[in-house]
């Protein structure tokens, strides 16, 4: 029978293929890194082996490692994924970081439109506890996941369905987030993200129908004082900025990733 050191070696032809058979050995054996390497001379049951080589089948088509494997990291949480939610980014972190040092008052009430995952509800819920979050989603499929994902860390998170708005209507928010679909219908870079869900990536008008439609309606179910911040892609910032001023917002200014570009994009409501 085949050893789990062997199968490891089988795939392990490059950094890329090394890295994912291992992930791909620990998610299927339940198993630590370290505990994979001190027993990498056991044998692969049958149901393993036929597990793990429809696992590198997955990879080989393109198929995404957090959705073969259902996982992924997102602020130091493990969240459940699946395609019908987008795979978290860490470049996303920039909006979590940004919410977390704006001033708010200690019940702040949040909302995170178009959750996905949850992964920006659930981080900002883990680093403030007392803040009331909201969390909406046009996808039931999606919002059975983020629920899941609040389930597993213990946080308490209102989800509701509906476009945008729609199920928030007639509330108002201290601080409102949001990584909307933001990329322009011909964009070169839409075949390799074929696995994830269209509805969550693309948008009209060059990207910035969702970014506009955000900027223009915010104001009405924001609280006085409170915050508008927008994902958006590296070279919209100019024109989320425009668009922020034009539509009335304060403070506007554009915040870079971790690889310095321009991210996301924040106004302040201020006498409106």
């Amino acid at each position: 029978m085949l050893t789990r050191g062997a199968w490891y070696q089988r795939h392990a032809l490059d950094r890329e293929s090394r890295e994912d058979a291992l992930i791909l050995l620990q998610h299927r054996l339940g198993l630590t890194r370290t505990q994979l390497y001190l027993q990498d001379h056991l044998p692969l049951s049958e149901q393993e082996l036929q597990d793990l080589e429809g696992y590198w089948q997955q990879r080989v088509e393109g198929v995404p490692l957090a959705y073969v494997t259902g996982k992924a990291g997102f602020w130091g949480l493990e969240l459940e994924v699946s395609p019908a939610t987008l795979i978290p980014r860490p470049d996303t972190e920039t909006l979590v970081s940004a919410a977390l040092q704006v001033a708010l008052p200690d019940d702040a009430q949040v909302l995170d439109l178009g959750t996905g995952s949850g992964a920006i509800a659930l981080a900002l819920a883990s680093e403030r506890p007392h803040w009331q979050i909201w969390a909406t989603d046009q996808s039931a499929e999606a919002l059975s996941v983020a629920r899941r994902n609040a389930q597993r860390h213990q946080a308490t998170i209102r989800f509701f369905q509906g476009d945008w708005w729609q199920a928030v209507e007639g509330l108002k928010f201290n601080l409102i987030v949001s990584n909307p679909p933001y990329i322009a219908e011909e964009d070169e870079h839409l075949p390799a993200l074929m696995h994830e869900p269209r509805t969550a990536l693309v948008a009209a008008d060059q990207g910035m129908a969702d970014l506009r439609y955000l900027i223009n309606s915010a104001g009405a179910h924001m609280q006085e004082g409170g915050w508008l911040m927008l994902e958006h892609g590296w070279q919209q910032g100019a024109t989320v900025r425009d668009a922020l001023i034009q539509a009335g917002w304060a403070e506007v200014r554009t915040l870079c990733d971790l690889g310095s570009r321009e991210r996301m994009s924040i106004g302040a409501k201020h006498g409106r």
